[in-house]
């Protein structure tokens, strides 16, 4: 088993973009390794690989007891319901929010070996696959926050032991899901 530690907020892999895999390698299967253990050592729903200062685009998830990952994930939404629910991240200990998010997706990619892989999740799955590819595009859920919530949550943040001053939260570069005020 190897548990890698996780970078926290205010780490600047958190906020750039990942690249895409192009090599399905041993590398690559000794990250997704690397990945589920720590995911499921630290007891979170996803992890994903910039969140070990990896910037590939990579996630592990466990969920409703389904443990697996996905390798470039590329998500479709087939209609417009939303979910609204407390979400926290591995990154940001200690913190949770009520975020929005689609309820259904699709999500496809790849498994550690390069042949290909379809999800379709709803509720857990669906949030979570949005969170860790938000992962994957530098975005944190705490960036999806309205003004007030994102405020309280920087608030929660400052105050706990590992947060350090000068950190900074970016508005999200993308489009607010319907109902959600900037």
């Amino acid at each position: 088993m190897t548990v890698t530690p996780i970078r926290l907020f205010g780490d600047p892999v958190l906020r750039s973009p990942a690249d895409p895999v192009v090599d399905f390698d041993k590398e690559l299967r000794k990250l997704v390794a690397d990945l589920t253990d720590t995911m499921l050592d630290e007891g979170g729903a996803g992890l994903a690989a910039p969140q070990l200062g990896v910037g590939l685009r990579v996630f592990a998830f466990d969920v409703d007891e389904v443990v697996g990952h996905l390798v470039n994930p590329v998500l479709e939404f087939p209609d417009e319901e939303e979910q609204d629910g407390q979400e926290g991240c591995l990154s940001i200990p200690g913190v949770y929010q009520d975020t929005k998010r689609r309820m259904n997706v699709i999500v496809k990619g790849f498994n550690e070996y390069g042949d290909p892989i379809q999800i379709v999740g709803s509720g857990m799955m669906s949030r979570c696959v949005q969170h860790e590819t938000d992962h994957l595009d530098g975005v944190l859920f705490i960036d999806r926050l309205d003004k007030k919530a994102r405020k309280e949550a920087m608030k929660a943040i400052r105050a706990t032991d590992w947060y350090e001053a000068g950190m900074t939260v970016k508005v999200s570069p993308h489009a607010p899901t319907r109902g959600q005020a900037g």
